[in-house]
């Protein structure tokens, strides 16, 4: 009896002693699926960095193309801005051959700043004080909604009756015609008086007429029927000189009303 209980202790301490090797083999198992984890996660980030890197790449290279796209609207000599600013005061009516249109914008583009610029000046110069950024704003708004807004209106009469005029034309057309309101606003600004405003009137048929006449005459021969004529040029005329008038007078309660707020 004795012997048998030796026996069944021995056993059991044997049994035992068997399930020490299982667990070792676990924990190297637990340690293989870690680094096989571990790997995967570098195989994934240094994937994701690749990636990453080629769509910006890619990025960079579609944005260089898009600006070598507007390079050639943007490309003007010294020289040509010069003569197409004198230009656009100088109409020349024929109804032979049609005149070329350029689709060049810098120069309208420069325009634009410079009438904001003489706006903002007036504005100073007349005593009026408003917060920086809502007299930019504002000028700024006006000046470029007036060039697109006027531009948009002005192509789709041009399509209407059948001018042949391309949208980056109208743009460029109407933005150097824009340096007759440059003159006008300079000019009327320095020579301003508080009694009258004949000054600034004159300046107005004179430059404002000029610049307006111009674009008249580079869509004359465009245009095929006295008809489509009269409303293309008379809707031209129409809006150009009333903006004049509108940076004259209007512009000036705007602020005063900004200065209010």
């Amino acid at each position: 009896m004795a012997a048998f209980v030796s026996h069944f202790d021995d056993n059991a301490s044997g049994g035992i002693s068997m399930d020490l090797p299982v667990d070792g083999h676990l924990a190297k198992t637990a340690d293989v699926q870690q680094i096989d984890m571990m790997s995967s996660m570098r195989e994934h980030v240094t994937r994701y960095v690749f990636v990453e890197g080629r769509q910006r790449a890619q990025k960079a290279l579609g944005l260089y193309a898009n600006i070598d796209i507007l390079r050639p609207y943007f490309h003007v000599e010294p020289k040509e801005l010069k003569d197409r600013l004198v230009n656009s005061l100088l109409p020349k009516f024929s109804s032979a051959s049609k005149p070329v249109l350029i689709g060049e914008l810098y120069g309208p583009l420069m325009l634009v700043f410079t009438l904001i610029a003489l706006l903002l000046y007036g504005m100073k110069s007349s005593g009026h004080v408003v917060k920086e950024g809502t007299l930019m704003g504002t000028a700024f708004g006006i000046c470029f909604g007036y060039w697109f807004g006027a531009s948009s209106f002005i192509y789709l009469l041009a399509y209407i009756c059948n001018a042949g005029v391309s949208f980056i034309q109208t743009l460029s057309l109407l933005g150097y015609s824009l340096f007759g309101h440059c003159i006008v606003l300079f000019l009327s600004t320095v020579l301003h008086s508080d009694e009258t405003h004949f000054v600034f009137y004159l300046l107005w048929v004179v430059f404002g007429g000029l610049s307006a006449l111009k674009m008249m005459s580079m869509l004359m021969a465009r245009t095929p029927g006295p008809s489509q004529r009269f409303l293309l040029h008379s809707s031209i005329a129409i809006v150009h000189m009333l903006f004049l008038l509108f940076l004259h007078f209007a512009y000036h309660q705007a602020v005063e009303a900004l200065d209010n707020i």
